[in-house]
């Protein structure tokens, strides 16, 4: 990790996702936004975990982060606790956290990562695994931004000057710590002056391209423009789509595509188009451990997020309502994979394997 990237932040404009401040996460509420920026104050584990469930932390670099301070959390306040009590503590609290959302691997994978983190230590003294966990919490939240500089570096290299991106769901800044997986390239490029627009789709139910894609980016001074989920199509076919570049919460072993509802999508017509369909995610997004997205549990969400927009309903009352919050993207419908190590092209199953295997830990089950 380099000076540079350690430091990374957030475009200027765009608040941190969260703030770890020693005895409580201060979590960027992104329910509210764009219309008010505020904090919430989470000074235990069950209180991460709601505002994880909530979606207040939401983007599953940023979920995985949140989870890890709020293992810490929860173990600094069962510090009173005897050894073997404590780990007892330390395993359930892990397992609560990682089932706030079952869908994005990260949660999952940072929760095993600061249960791993404690096996060489050979003590009674729970202060000592404390500081344990905070020293893992911090690392994983170091990486994160160094993550985001390496993808914003790799991603460049498919991303022409002047092209025009396709994005669905929010996967920039306020997903992650510093400038996000999906968006990194495009905030890379605008830095060093390189010409580049996005159109953001809405994002439907959730509305997180509307509320937070095209937030961002306008607040970084990035050429945006909004559009409804329904419009993708109409301006492929009109030859203004240049590329699709999307995240995910999940990446199995033969290379499906685990992202926001609505992915799966804008991947057929990227294909029927001749668009070339990019996905971009940190190393811990690839899950070998499951073999394709079929196997993968889909969270499925409130009623509310579909009947109503904004607080205001917009469906008859009491209909049936179907909303899962994810949907699978087959390998063969991606052209490839921008990870913070390089670049994973077709055929996926092999190629991410052979980039991304030998340093992997390992996610929980």
């Amino acid at each position: 990790m380099t000076r540079a990237s350690a430091s990374l932040s957030p475009p200027p404009g765009i608040p941190a996702s969260l703030r770890w401040e020693g005895t409580s996460l201060a979590v960027l509420d992104q329910t509210a936004l764009p219309h008010e920026i505020s904090y919430r104050a989470c000074d235990s584990l069950e209180a991460v975990r709601d505002a994880i469930v909530r979606m207040q932390v939401r983007g599953a670099p940023a979920i995985g982060i949140a989870a890890a301070w709020g293992l810490v959390l929860g173990m600094q306040q069962q510090a009173a606790l005897p050894p073997d009590a404590w780990l007892a503590e330390l395993d359930r609290g892990a397992r609560r956290l990682a089932s706030a959302r079952p869908t994005a691997v990260n949660l999952a994978w940072a929760m095993n990562r600061m249960t791993i983190a404690l096996r060489p230590l050979r003590t009674a003294d729970t202060q000592a695994a404390i500081a344990r966990l905070t020293d893992e919490a911090a690392a994983i939240e170091a990486e994160d931004r160094a993550i985001c500089a390496a993808i914003g570096e790799h991603g460049m290299a498919v991303i022409p000057e002047g092209a025009r991106v396709l994005t669905h769901c929010n996967a920039g800044a306020l997903a992650v710590s510093a400038w996000g997986t999906a968006l990194a390239p495009i905030y890379r490029m605008a830095a060093l002056g390189r010409a580049v627009s996005v159109f953001a789709d809405e994002t439907r139910p959730v509305l997180q391209g509307a509320r937070l894609t095209a937030w961002e980016l306008q607040q970084a001074g990035i050429d945006v423009t909004l559009i409804t989920d329904s419009m993708a199509a109409h301006l492929m076919a009109r030859g203004e789509i240049d590329l699709v570049l999307v995240g995910t919460d999940r990446i199995t072993a033969n290379g499906d595509v685990v992202n926001k509802i609505g992915t799966l999508g804008v991947a057929v017509l990227a294909r029927h188009f001749g668009i070339p369909f990019w996905v971009a995610c940190p190393s811990s997004t690839w899950d070998p451990d499951t073999a394709c997205g079929a196997d993968v549990e889909i969270e499925e969400r409130s009623a509310q997020e579909v009947t109503h927009l904004g607080g205001v309903p917009v469906a008859a009352p009491g209909v049936k309502v179907r909303n899962p919050a994810f949907d699978v993207t087959p390998a063969a419908l991606v052209t490839g994979v921008i990870t913070e190590r390089g670049i994973a092209r077709q055929p996926l199953a092999s190629t991410l394997g052979t980039l991304l295997q030998p340093t992997r830990i390992t996610a929980a089950r």
